[in-house]
């Protein structure tokens, strides 16, 4: 029997969120090893796996994989979440980008002050609906299909359903004027793996408190204050 992969992060959302959305959608089971202390890290630290001394890092068939692209790429390749060619790969690179890209503007957001935290989501809503989102129902109008890439789920689709809900918590309404996109998220959420994913009591993490940040904090010797993009 294979192993269940096993993800080391903190017990938060951080960059193990598309990971475990991803193996999730899936329909892959994995286990989790959260770093609670500094004591934890500076042991992965000694043993050599941290290629370039970051979590996250996954171990997966008999890899220790760091970089969260490099780790992204590979579950996508390896559960046909990829597309059917070297185009579909590529269209599927471009969207999965621009989504990062929306979702790099939340990222730091649990580490900002809350001044800065009612400014960087009047940014970040600003750049999701002027820039992001626009682009995402053309794509969806001009394809003609119920996914983004091709005529089946890809890793492209998994990432954009969260980093919607994601802007979700932040705007409630973010999607209105998107018709394409409300019902994207409608039907993406949908799918089995994805709604099971989605249920109270699965391994999605909540938005992250205080408790997770005082934890990455201590844990990195994050001592500096986190700016707004």
């Amino acid at each position: 029997m294979t192993a269940k992969p096993v993800l080391y992060y903190f017990d938060g959302r951080g960059k193990m969120e598309s990971i475990r959305w991803l193996l999730a959608a899936a329909g892959v089971e994995f286990e989790e090893v959260f770093l609670e202390t500094r004591e934890q890290y500076e042991k992965l630290l000694q043993s050599g796996v941290l290629m370039f001394q970051q979590v996250p890092m996954v171990e997966i068939d008999g890899m220790k994989l760091v970089q969260t692209r490099a780790i992204l790429n590979y579950i996508a390749g390896k559960y046909n979440l990829y597309g059917k060619d070297l185009k579909e790969r590529a269209l599927i690179d471009m969207y999965v980008g621009g989504t990062d890209d929306l979702m790099g503007f939340l990222l730091s957001f649990p580490f900002l002050s809350a001044e800065d935290k009612v400014k960087q989501c009047a940014f970040v809503v600003q750049k999701a609906t002027s820039r992001y989102f626009p682009a995402y129902e053309k794509v969806l109008k001009d394809h003609g299909q119920d996914f983004l890439v091709g005529n089946r789920l890809s890793w492209a689709d998994i990432h954009l359903l969260e980093a919607i809900l994601m802007l979700e918590e932040k705007k409630s309404d973010a999607l209105s004027g998107f018709p394409l996109l409300q019902a994207f998220k409608k039907r993406i959420s949908s799918i089995p793996t994805i709604k099971k994913f989605l249920a109270p009591g699965s391994k999605r993490k909540p938005i992250s408190d205080d408790k997770y940040v005082e934890t990455v904090r201590r844990v990195l010797r994050m001592y500096y204050d986190v700016k707004p993009n």
